[in-house]
């Protein structure tokens, strides 16, 4: 999941930003609430936080691809907080190491994510761990496993449904599986740290939209997938919020599901409902990441969390 936004097929899951020391562009929902938690807040994570490709680009590093518009900063407005009280230190090609490390970039290096945090911090939203399991990789090899097999014959030459799938799961073994339990166990680790470093913030970890669905239907012309890769694709990602969901819960932070609202929206849904843009986006956003309807998504599930 390390995405070039200005190349058509990216990697999945990058993230993007430092700390918004710039002015917040105002988005198109400016209504707030009172009813809603204050901060200091620190967002977290990668590209599905940082928005890549979603005009307009803020912070730095250049390198992070944080937009203007992504959820983070939407939510920043429905909550009436100032600048002064918001860091969004997420960046593209994030993992979880990347939270208490330095994470260099092709233009510039962002500092250790948790750097954000501190005693006075009151709001945290994490989203992260597709690059731990290297989705966007997995997608690259499924679309390259996929033209050959639809350029073969759709199974005539090819005998599986699944060609992509034979190369991650063998004899039993599950390598995404396997990926996705060490994520897990690195996230519970990074959920104790930011207690320690902002024990008095509410924990929000917030889960990945639906990216493609549990079956071809009319994907064949945005995604090149054997028909049984996609399935396979949709239940790692299912797999992944499942073990984000429960990580969270175990250390007393809060899920945020963007999977449930985002169901019939993705890569492979209509150009006018679509929450992830396809290989080859239509709207701004990098390939198979959100687009700026699926940020307002994303921040709708996060502040429907924080009223709870």
């Amino acid at each position: 999941m390390r995405p070039n936004t200005r190349t058509i097929l990216a990697s999945l899951l990058v993230g993007g930003a430092l700390i918004a020391a710039a002015v917040i562009t105002q988005p198109d929902d400016d209504s707030t609430s009172t009813d809603l938690p204050g901060g200091p807040y620190v967002a977290l994570g990668d590209s599905y936080t940082a928005g890549p490709g979603i005009p307009e680009e803020m912070g730095s590093p250049a390198g992070c691809d944080r937009s203007d518009h992504n959820y983070p900063v939407l939510v920043v407005h429905r909550l009436g907080l100032k600048a002064a009280d918001f860091r969004d230190v997420s960046c593209s090609g994030a993992t979880i190491a990347d939270l208490g490390e330095q994470q260099a970039t092709d233009e510039g290096t962002n500092p250790a994510q948790f750097s954000a945090l501190s005693e006075r911090t009151r709001l945290v939203t994490l989203g992260i761990g597709g690059n731990d399991i290297g989705f966007g990789s997995m997608i690259k090899r499924c679309v390259g496993t996929g033209m050959l097999y639809k350029a073969l014959g759709s199974g005539k030459y090819v005998p599986e449904d699944a060609p992509c799938e034979r190369q991650y799961v063998s004899h039993g073994a599950d390598e995404v599986r396997a990926k996705i339990d060490t994520a897990g166990v690195h996230l519970a680790r990074s959920l104790d740290e930011i207690g320690r470093r902002a024990p008095k913030a509410r924990v929000y970890v917030v889960g990945y939209p639906e990216i493609l669905p549990s079956d071809d239907g009319d994907c064949s012309r945005t995604m090149s997938l054997a028909p049984d890769d996609m399935a396979f694709l949709h239940e790692k990602e299912r797999q992944l919020n499942d073990e984000l969901r429960e990580r969270a819960e175990a250390g007393g932070a809060e899920y945020v599901d963007t999977f449930t609202p985002s169901q019939g929206r993705g890569a492979c849904a209509a150009e006018g409902v679509r929450w992830i843009e396809p290989l080859e986006p239509v709207a701004p956003a990098a390939p198979v990441h959100p687009n700026a309807r699926g940020e307002r998504g994303m921040a709708d599930a996060v502040l429907q969390a924080l009223e709870k």
